[in-house]
């Protein structure tokens, strides 16, 4: 690049969530999460480590909005946790929350940084869990009054609001693998799971277009890059099917008021679509403001019988990986960029997560130098000036994370972070990507050279 695509007021920014960094699990009046039971379950998460302390953001934000300011963020996308907020997943908001929450945003407004904010990043009351969680249609209606009480309580303050992070994660990682919370092993539950995550989505925009006339309002849908192994039709067809299930399953709801057919007739043994009721699409495609894309990874997909779910695996990553093993291809985001703006919508798409861990250490002058997340970034950056150039209306890119944090089942054993987390001082230091980075954001990407 000898100038910079991206165009003017374009959001960087950086992305975290609740449970992962506020730790404060048993104050404010929060109550318990499905992350609280499934990581103090032994054998769940790496290490046995919980997010009851994180990285001690509910003590410490003010610190950590400073480097956000001082980075030059134009954007941070944060979420609220839905246990904080109303702790038994019913009725009034919990006011010590609330007036936490209004802080932070105020602090973000003051700042010039620009709030987005997600309602739904997987920390479901424990009590709606025990009362059948997001396999039953009840949890996306306490969903959508949720939303409606919470747009009502912070919606002066909030600049985009999403209302579910990766409803493929939360449906397929929780409740049919079980290596998210709540650790379920059941495929129908997962599909019905999907559904009613969907339904929650539609619920959710009109519960906040009600309750915050003119709030800007899109999607944080991850989206994943698959090809088959080989041109045989048993590879072509797994990939087919893989593709159905982790993207098509939930951009065509969003965006056509359907479910793939194919998808519908290879889980039609299931029965578990029969969840869908009379209205749910039209409510599913509710219109947005803007898509946000969550974007890691690239996979080849080749047949195997032996997989009951969608008769394929995925093959070992080619080339240079992240520290989860996750292949390392920038060309990947330009492709589901260009997918999205090809096949779906013409929306403004922001990029709301993506990121890469790796084995950061603090050297003995006290730096953090992070060479590998800067070639990272940097390959990603430019990938996404490619997709501008092609026609995609992109308007913003969010690193995941600003922080280093609680991720999810491996515990604290892999940092994403632009800031590096001592976990014992609870000390911040800024990486060498996040020196990189505010030279990116001040040029608005023309460094990248």
């Amino acid at each position: 690049m000898t100038t910079s695509p991206f165009p003017e007021g374009f959001l960087w920014g950086a992305s975290t969530a609740a449970y992962q960094i506020e730790g404060a699990a048993d104050e404010g009046g929060r109550g318990p999460s499905i992350w609280d039971t499934f990581s103090a379950t032994p054998g769940k998460t790496r290490d046995g480590d919980t997010g009851e302390v994180a990285c001690d953001h509910y003590h410490r934000w003010r610190e950590d909005f400073a480097i956000a300011e001082d980075l030059g963020l134009k954007a941070y996308r944060m979420s609220v946790s839905w246990a904080r907020l109303q702790p038994t997943g019913r009725g009034d908001l919990n006011p010590e929350a609330v007036a936490f929450y209004r802080e932070l945003l105020a602090d973000l407004r003051d700042k010039g940084i620009r709030s987005a904010v997600t309602l739904y990043h997987w920390d479901l009351p424990q009590v709606l869990e025990d009362e059948g969680g997001w396999p039953v249609r009840s949890t996306a209606e306490c969903f959508g009054d949720y939303a409606a009480r919470t747009a009502a309580a912070l919606g002066d303050l909030v600049d985009e609001w999403i209302p579910i992070n990766e409803a493929w994660c939360a449906a397929f990682l929780g409740y049919h693998a079980g290596v998210h919370a709540p650790g379920r092993q059941d495929r129908v539950a997962a599909l019905r799971a999907a559904h009613h995550l969907n339904v929650g989505h539609g619920l959710a925009v009109a519960a906040i277009r009600n309750a915050v006339p003119g709030a800007k309002i899109g999607s944080a849908v991850i989206m994943t890059d698959i090809e088959a192994a080989s041109d045989e039709p048993a590879d072509v067809e797994a990939a087919r099917l893989s593709d159905g299930c982790g993207n098509r399953l939930f951009l065509d709801p969003l965006f056509r008021g359907e479910y793939p057919e194919d998808m519908l007739h290879h889980f039609a043994p299931t029965g578990a679509f029969d969840t869908v009721l009379p209205g749910d699409m039209e409510l599913i495609a509710s219109p947005l403001d803007f898509v946000g894309v969550n974007h890691y990874h690239r996979f080849t997909v080749e047949a195997d019988p032996s997989d009951e779910h969608l008769g394929g695996r995925n093959l070992p990553p080619r080339g240079p990986v992240t520290g989860f093993d996750w292949e390392i291809n920038p060309d990947s985001l330009r492709r589901v960029l260009e997918r999205l703006s090809a096949d779906y919508t013409d929306l403004p798409v922001y990029i709301t997560e993506s990121g890469a861990s790796f084995e950061d250490e603090v050297s003995a002058d006290g730096s953090v130098n992070d060479a590998d997340r800067v070639d990272y970034l940097d390959g990603y950056f430019r990938a996404a000036g490619r997709a501008i150039e092609k026609g995609v209306n992109l308007r913003g890119y969010f690193v995941w994370s600003l922080l280093d944090n609680f991720e999810w089942g491996e515990g604290y054993s892999k940092r994403f972070g632009l800031v590096h987390i001592d976990y014992r001082t609870q000390r911040r230091t800024p990486k060498s990507s996040a020196h990189w980075y505010k030279n990116i954001i001040a040029t608005n990407g023309a460094a990248l050279g």
